[in-house]
């Protein structure tokens, strides 16, 4: 891939600023979309955001500096909202249900000390990578709908999403096309202020609740062990296992970079530790996102450093609870729109690399690669509680599955077949 600016490169600080720019509005927008799960009055819930903002804040930050040092935006696990939600359904306390997630990061971060992360990326090869880019963006479809969509939308919102999302989507493909050099990075930034202006000229803008931080309520009242939780959290980070991992090697293949091996244990090893502090501050656990091939495809920067102003921002935001409610209530259908036209990127990015690695070369490739995005939008899709809440995380969870489904394509199926045909 044809970049401007590769991992390691410096900008000038206005075309930093630019860039950092659209990663900030990306991160927003993943942690936006999961602070729904928070507990309690609206103003605790205001609380439960500014935590959330500085733990992802300094996950981010953390990792451009001195974990996988890739342009990986960091947000809440989804796999973890998915058994958040079930748990406390369940009717499981708050402080079980955050300790089980410290207790995963610890057994997730345990991994990193061994060999363990050297077997795993032997299984990434170029077509599993190939895969995984794909299978990010089709395995949010139903995320990017629900956004654009409301379950309960006002008067004429559904049309606004509609005609947004179709006028949107071209408007940021000609901005795309025409824009040239650090200007491209404005295609996200323009999208956010002029859809959220058309969305609030429309449709009334809530009123915030007016909390400010303190260093009461920062830590969970108490460490809660309860088995059956933790089983349950095990198999989600599971999947945010696969999750991490897939993220770093996707962008790490597509760059082209070297020493991912150290890149991926130190990314993971970060991942859990800040997953370990999440629990203890009772806020859903961090995640490398996979979606960021998509914002280096569309601009063609690469550079780790565009993020260190959007994860600094992040975390000295969180003390301020006013700009978090007018963070944390961009509208709905102008994220799904921008997330719409990143996926398309992303999809690009996997296609371009298909065939500069020659990926696909007979049907049986081809099979390798469509029949994993198949499962995994069926997965994706499956009505949920027809499994063991146990597993369903897991099995619910279609970017996992895809990835699985994939591994045993690749290093089992066609393994056999072509030693059969070699006989």
């Amino acid at each position: 891939m044809k970049l401007k600016y590769n991992i390691d490169d410096k900008l000038p600080i206005g075309q930093q600023m630019m860039y950092a720019a659209q990663w900030l509005i990306l991160a927003i927008a993943v942690v936006s979309t999961s602070a729904f799960v928070a507990q309690g009055s609206a103003a605790e819930k205001l609380f439960y955001s500014q935590k959330l903002f500085a733990i992802m804040g300094a996950t981010g930050l953390v990792q451009v500096l001195l974990g996988h040092k890739l342009p990986i935006v960091v947000g809440p696990a989804a796999v973890l909202l998915v058994g958040v939600i079930s748990s406390l359904g369940a009717g499981a306390p708050t402080t079980a249900i955050y300790s089980s997630i410290a207790i995963g990061g610890l057994l997730v971060t345990l991994l990193t000390l061994g060999n363990v992360m050297r077997r795993i990326q032997r299984l990434f090869t170029p077509r599993i990578v190939i895969v995984i880019l794909m299978l990010i963006a089709l395995t949010l479809a139903p995320v990017i709908k629900g956004l654009i969509f409301a379950a309960n939308p006002h008067e004429g919102e559904h049309i606004f999403g509609l005609i947004f999302t179709v006028v949107g989507c071209i408007a940021m493909v000609i901005l795309n096309r025409t824009l040239k050099g650090v200007a491209k990075s404005l295609v996200i930034p323009i999208a956010l202020v002029v859809g959220s202006a058309i969305y609030y000229w429309l449709f009334p803008m809530p009123a915030s609740s007016g909390t400010a931080a303190s260093l009461n309520g920062v830590l969970i009242d108490n460490f809660t062990f309860d088995w059956s939780l933790v089983v349950a959290f095990v198999i989600c980070y599971i999947a945010l296992l696969i999750n991490d991992i897939g993220s770093i090697e996707a962008l790490g293949t597509m760059l082209g970079v070297e020493g991912m091996e150290r890149r991926l244990r130190r990314g993971v090893r970060i991942t859990g530790i800040m997953n370990i502090l999440a629990g203890a501050t009772g806020v859903l656990g961090p995640v490398n996102y996979s979606m960021s091939p998509g914002v280096v495809a569309s601009t063609g920067c690469a550079s780790r450093w565009t993020l260190v102003p959007a994860t600094l921002f992040m975390i000295v935001v969180a003390l301020f609870p006013d700009a978090i409610f007018l963070l944390t209530n961009i509208p709905n259908p102008v994220i799904g729109v921008i997330l719409l036209f990143l996926m398309g990127t992303q999809l690009a990015a996997g296609l371009e690399m298909t065939h500069a690695t020659g990926s696909v070369q007979s049907f049986a490739d081809g099979l390798t690669v469509g029949l994993p995005l198949m499962m995994a939008m069926l997965f994706q899709l499956m009505p949920r509680g027809i499994l063991p809440s146990v597993i369903e995380p897991l099995v619910g969870n279609g970017f996992a599955m895809g990835v699985i489904m994939v591994i045993i394509m690749e290093h089992i199926i066609n393994r056999s077949a072509k030693k059969e045909a070699q006989r």
